[in-house]
């Protein structure tokens, strides 16, 4: 039978929100917001992907608060910034895409020198991200710290909505602020907010309701979480699963199953070529070039790539949820889109995949079968360091053509 199509390019319903295919742009921390603030070149980043097709586009890292903020240079959602953030947002929404805002939290690792304190997350410590700027250390947040959190992202939601963002994405995973909690080797708290699991999903849940209360019943809130940490004593495949039945149950509309962190093993996020010569190429540290030429071949090893590698993980967490799921891991090509949403998936994510290919649902609606030209060399990653912000550097000439 001669197919014209690929299903990935079908509408569908994300509660209430119709989107008019399956896929989303990922989010990806950019680089383009000097000081906090939005520049022209986020607006052109985004506006890329709008232009090519994609149904929703994802603002990465929409820090709750200034002190969830990883550097200076990511978004604060925050009245200071009304003006700029809504401009963004309707920017890329003219071009007929909508707009999801990824909410974060740095939590107890901060490289951010707009700090007046130590960051806090559960427990105190080395802040690991931040030895190289002389912030060596963490605090652990006490029961008042927490509940401020809670209402930092209760503020930024509705902040969010209110500037016209079409969905929220609460950043569960990857080794954030929120993802502290759920691991038991970062969250070594002895009262209700740590020890068991259930205590450990005590704060996510908390922020999820709270998120929820701020944007309605009627607005898109999608989780991001990571299945598996990697080391033997983090978060497991088996406790990813308690974790998203417990989203689940508690209303979230969607939930995105990636893998890793950022700070113990990113590469079973990528897969593929090592990240290390990126992050060399960029980082302009000294402190912390040494540190990624002494500790980098070990902390960023090349792990064999192959398609759709978080699938099979991923399909046993479709299997107990009720709510949409959202794919993301290795899909390039037309094929993997069809092979996933005839798996039960409801969208899919593409993060270096659209950075190769920014009009990637176009190609592929005029040939149903098309390959992204992405290698998945990893090169983009350490751009999230560069003055030009997060790109595909193989293809990149200064036009994001």
């Amino acid at each position: 039978m001669l197919v014209t199509s690929n299903l990935a390019l079908t509408s569908a319903n994300l509660n209430g929100l119709t989107l008019k295919n399956r896929l989303i742009k990922a989010g990806t921390f950019e680089n383009l917001s000097p000081n906090g603030t939005p520049s022209q070149g986020l607006l052109d980043f985004h506006k890329q992907f709008a232009v090519g097709g994609v149904a929703m586009t994802t603002i990465g890292y929409c820090a709750v608060e200034n002190a969830g903020r990883l550097n200076a240079n990511m978004l604060t959602m925050h009245e200071d910034f009304r003006k700029e953030i809504s401009q963004l947002v309707k920017g890329i929404q003219s071009q007929g895409c909508k707009v999801s805002g990824q909410m974060g939290h740095c939590g107890a690792f901060s490289k951010n020198h707009t700090l007046k304190t130590r960051p806090k997350g559960p427990s105190g410590g080395l802040n690991i991200l931040g030895i190289a700027e002389g912030m060596w250390f963490c605090d652990a947040m006490t029961l008042s710290d927490i509940d401020h959190l809670v209402d930092a992202y209760r503020n930024a939601a509705i902040f969010m909505k209110s500037v016209g963002f079409d969905a929220l994405e609460i950043h569960f995973g990857h080794g954030y602020g929120l993802c502290q909690f759920l691991s038991p080797l970062t969250n070594k708290r002895k009262d209700i907010y740590g020890g068991s699991l259930e205590n450990r999903l005590r704060l996510p849940l908390r922020v999820l309701a709270a998120v929820r209360a701020a944007v309605g019943n009627d607005f898109p809130i999608l989780g991001k979480i990571s299945m598996s940490e990697g080391p033997r004593t983090g978060i497991s495949y088996e406790d990813s699963i308690s974790i998203c039945k417990a989203l689940d149950e508690a209303g979230i509309d969607a939930i995105i199953a990636s893998n890793g962190t950022s700070t113990m093993n990113p590469m079973l996020m990528f897969r593929g070529d090592s990240i290390l010569p990126s992050l060399l190429k960029y980082e302009k540290n000294r402190l912390m070039r040494f540190i990624l030429r002494l500790m980098g071949k070990k902390m960023f090893p090349s792990l064999p790539f192959y398609e759709m590698y978080l699938l099979e993980q991923a399909k046993r967490i479709r299997e107990v949820v009720k709510c949409k799921m959202v794919y993301i891991g290795g899909a390039s090509n037309g094929d993997n889109f069809t092979q996933i949403l005839d798996s039960g998936f409801d969208f899919i994510q593409l993060g270096r995949t659209l950075l190769a290919d920014p009009d990637l649902p176009q190609k592929l609606a005029a040939k149903p079968h098309y390959k992204s030209r992405c290698t998945h060399c990893n090169q983009c990653v350490g751009t999230i360091e560069s003055p030009q912000g997060i790109h595909c550097p193989p293809f990149f000439d200064g036009s994001r053509t």
